[in-house]
């Protein structure tokens, strides 16, 4: 079972028999690159051990670097067979550990080894809550050695590779390295099930072979480029619409004066205004990671991941207003109330990232293909230091508003329905104006970001979410358009939620 706290580090394991024969080694002409894993073949010494392993780092690093992880899978399985015929018991290295030992067939439970980078492998109990991430070895594999063997002889490695970049990559799947699939191998789920779970993940798989739980995804070229060019046209748009929305607002302050004292709008223009500096900071950020100084990447990450942070603040605050607005409705007086929002919606994305910041989690991020070469290149959170900072203040961040803000849309939508069904009496037909209402909602507490957690489902999810995601900004504009122009009086008419609007946004001066 394995759980985040293992990402990144590549499992070996190999049930290795006492009696059994050597494989045979086809006459191959060694290349001189170390990383294409065939120089150091048969050499075993920490020199050799250590030069083969930095190939992980090197491949990783440069995206250059010619590998064959195929060679390499294979230097170290039978860097294992080393272990066992030379009576090895114990591996500590930084790299690599090892436990090598005698196993009786005739055993009475399933076997339990501790999976650590920073320990090596020992046996452990089903309850010992110490080691939570370990490998399974049940007892009905040794019995069906029982008529061959009274004894086996176990070799259970872990080599850690780091962040994982020189091989494929998935989301959440228990895969291992199938060195039959193409030139040089692929991920493969074979054999193997992945179970889900809130605070680990456990890996089923029916052979003893290189394994992985694979979490990032991979982008050829081609896709990363595409993408990019749809994300940066939609941005576009949604920067002129953005900006259409801010005028707007200031020509309908100017020309009614009881729109200075609507707190609605307000939050509306503030929404705005950070997905337009967060559209801004996405044109200035794609594509220029690797040409900037560690410093100016590092200050670019932060002003990107803020201005993110406060459009996720700003969309759950909508959902806050509208919970206030149609399902609360009593009681809902707050003195100074926009200045308590704008506290939070400024104030809490910049405590993160100074927080963030501070533990130097910003920089250079990369996007790699399947031959481990950059497609995409900007300035984030850092590849190899900072991935439980990216989960946290993004991932979990996200899912938290998204989670909050569904469910007052769900309660809002409940609403408006449930309204017009007893106020149309015997009236036949569908609802158009409940459905433009929560249309219109939906494009303020961000529904089309929501489409980011479909995109593991496959490329067109990736697509869409670019694409309607990008043109949020679009969304919003034609809201605030039939909301508040050309008269408010004719809409709210038509809508139960933009009469609450005026009501309850004006009681709180």
């Amino acid at each position: 079972m394995l759980t985040p706290r293992a990402l990144g580090v590549l499992f070996l394991l190999l049930l290795l028999l006492r009696a059994s024969g050597t494989e045979n080694s086809e006459n191959v002409e060694k290349p001189r690159n170390v990383c294409l894993g065939l120089i150091n073949e048969g050499k075993y010494e920490s020199f050799h051990l250590g030069n083969t392993a930095s190939c992980f780092t090197k491949c990783r690093q440069s995206g250059n670097e010619p590998c064959d992880p195929e060679s390499l899978q294979r230097y170290w399985l039978k860097y294992e067979f080393y272990l066992v015929e030379n009576q090895t018991e114990i591996v500590n290295m930084s790299f690599v550990k090892a436990v090598v030992q005698n196993v009786s067939t005739n055993i009475s439970e399933d076997l339990l080894f501790s999976l650590t980078p920073s320990q090596v492998p020992r046996p452990v109990k089903e309850n010992e809550h110490e080691h939570p991430d370990r490998v399974r070895l049940p007892r009905s594999l040794f019995e069906s050695l029982q008529g061959s063997r009274p004894v086996v002889r176990l070799a259970v490695t872990v080599l850690d590779i780091g962040p994982g970049n020189l091989f494929k990559n998935m989301t959440f799947s228990c895969v291992f390295w199938d060195v039959t699939k193409g030139s040089r191998g692929d991920w493969s789920s074979n054999g193997c099930s992945t179970e889900l779970g809130a605070k680990r993940t456990i890996c089923r798989c029916d052979h003893l072979t290189f394994f992985a739980l694979l979490l990032r995804p991979i982008l050829d070229r081609a896709t990363a480029q595409a993408l990019v060019r749809i994300s940066q046209a939609g941005c576009g748009a949604s920067m002129i619409f953005l900006a259409f929305t801010v005028v707007l607002y200031a020509a309908l302050r100017f020309y009614r004066q009881r729109f200075k004292s609507e707190d609605a709008p307000k939050i509306h223009v503030a929404l705005s205004v950070s997905l337009f500096l967060l559209n801004l900071a996405f044109f200035f950020n794609v594509g220029n990671g690797r040409e900037q100084s560690d410093a100016t990447c590092w200050a670019r990450g932060a002003v990107f991941h803020y201005f993110l942070l406060c459009t996720f603040t700003w969309m759950g605050l909508e959902a806050f207003h509208l919970y206030l607005l149609v399902i609360k409705v009593f009681n809902t007086y707050f003195g100074h109330y926009f200045l308590k929002l704008s506290l939070v919606g400024w104030g809490l994305p910049a405590l993160i990232v100074i927080g963030t910041g501070s533990a130097n989690s910003y920089g250079h991020y990369a996007i790699r293909d399947k031959k481990d070469m950059v497609t995409l290149e900007l300035c984030w959170f850092r590849e190899k230091t900072a991935v439980s900072a990216l989960y946290v203040t993004v991932h979990g961040y996200f899912l938290i508003t998204s989670l909050f803000s569904a469910v007052v849309l769900g309660l809002v939508a409940w609403k408006v329905f449930t309204l017009s069904t007893a106020t149309a009496g015997k009236e036949q037909g569908p609802n158009w104006k409940g459905v433009l209402t929560v249309l219109g909602l939906s494009s303020l507490v961000g529904v089309t970001w929501w489409l980011a957690i479909l995109t593991p489902l496959g490329r067109s999810t990736i697509y869409a979410f670019a694409l309607f995601n990008s043109l949020q900004g679009v969304f919003i504009f034609c809201w605030f358009a039939v909301l508040y122009f050309p008269s408010q009086a004719a809409v709210s008419s038509s809508s139960g939620t933009a009469r609450a609007d005026q009501v309850h946004t004006t009681s709180h001066e």
